[in-house]
């Protein structure tokens, strides 16, 4: 698999290497396990990110060699890391402050075996009883014309220049979002076009939530109801949109409440009926709005949930509880629209004010 942060990859492995970069390549499954999760890298901000897999690669291989097992050997007699020094550390790294223990106990090995099924290794090695972590050296050392090599300081490196390249993306990502929000009338068709652009398909899932959240907030922001508990009490009131917490957090499945309708909305990019149907058990049958990213259009999306609830359900009552449940679904072509509305409102500079906000707080990202 090649693409554009491979020849980085090349490069520093030609670096340690010379010319046997090529074999140690050929040969060296977590290298082409870096080289799939690294895709993203030269796409810029809006591209999906792999941090926490190749974070938990990254803090094993640097107590490796924080330990200089790759110069003296005996790592086999290590006692191991321990399972909150390598969470501290993952959370130092950028783009990392939230980062939860999924990776260092099972994804990351599930998912090298999805990609690399002959390989009898996995990455991590790991004793419950004593929450001690190891890199799995037999990964680390390559075996070239009989004579073996370490390469745990090319995949150090390799990580580290992910960082640095998404770090770059993001810094551009936040320093468009502020022009735009500065060069002023002149400017608003570039400022719109910037924002249609992160609603799409291929848009990293944090962005497309962090969007969607700064468009609705503004479309609903000047709408009103008028809410009291007797005739003589009732007052008018904005609605206003709360975003409730991180994106992609295990949170029952609200990612933003309305006040005071107290309607739940959950941002998606599956259409995995299960997936729908769990959010809304979590939440004991609660109505709740779907922000979907996809392009297709709302009755396709609906009946395509619809029979994943007969496949699922197959007696009808059921069915129609469940699909009772769905207040509304709002694809990207709605939110576009939705968008549109809050401009001629005169909200374009607060929904990119919003972005930078946002995202600033998702990533972790300083003033």
């Amino acid at each position: 698999m090649e693409h554009e942060f491979t020849h980085k990859i090349k490069h520093i492995l030609n670096d340690h290497f010379g010319p046997l970069a090529t074999d140690i390549y050929e040969k060296s499954p977590l290298i082409q396990y870096i080289n799939k999760k690294t895709v993203s890298a030269m796409r810029g901000s809006k591209a999906r990110a792999s941090f926490a897999n190749l974070y938990a690669v990254y803090v094993l291989v640097e107590d490796y060699l924080n330990r200089s097992f790759d110069k003296r050997g005996g790592y086999s007699d290590y006692e191991g890391a321990q399972f909150t020094n390598l969470m501290t550390r993952q959370r130092q790294l950028p783009f990392g402050s939230k980062l939860q223990n999924h990776a260092l106990n099972h994804r990351m090995n599930e998912e090298f075996k999805k990609f690399f099924p002959e390989v009898e290794y996995v990455p991590i090695l790991r004793d419950d009883e004593t929450r001690r972590y190891w890199i799995n050296e037999r990964l680390l050392k390559i075996s070239v014309s009989g004579k073996i090599y370490n390469i745990a300081t090319m995949i150090k490196q390799v990580i580290e220049q992910y960082m640095r390249t998404k770090r770059s993306a993001f810094n551009k990502f936040i320093k468009t979002c502020e022009n735009l929000k500065l060069i002023g009338r002149q400017g608003i068709h570039s400022a719109e076009d910037f924002i249609i652009a992160l609603l799409a398909p291929n848009v990293d899932a944090r962005i497309f939530e962090i969007v969607s959240y700064a468009i609705l907030k503004y479309y609903y922001h000047d709408q009103v109801i008028y809410v009291g508990f007797d005739v003589e009490s009732i007052q008018k009131e904005n609605l206003k949109l709360y975003k409730t917490g991180r994106t992609n957090a295990n949170d029952g499945g609200i990612d933003f409440v309305m006040r005071p309708l107290g309607r739940f909305f959950q941002v998606t990019e599956s259409i995995d009926a299960k997936k729908y149907f769990l959010d809304i058990e979590k939440i004991e049958r609660y109505p709740i709005s779907f922000v979907i990213k996809s392009e297709e259009p709302v009755d396709v999306l609906k009946e395509r949930l619809k029979q994943g609830a007969e496949k699922r359900y197959s007696v009808s009552v059921i069915v129609n509880k469940y699909m009772e449940c769905i207040e509304e679904i709002i694809n990207i072509p709605v939110l576009k629209d939705r968008f549109k509305e809050a401009i001629k409102e005169g909200y374009l500079a607060q929904i990119l004010g919003e972005i930078v906000t946002q995202s600033r707080v998702e990533f972790n990202y300083p003033e």
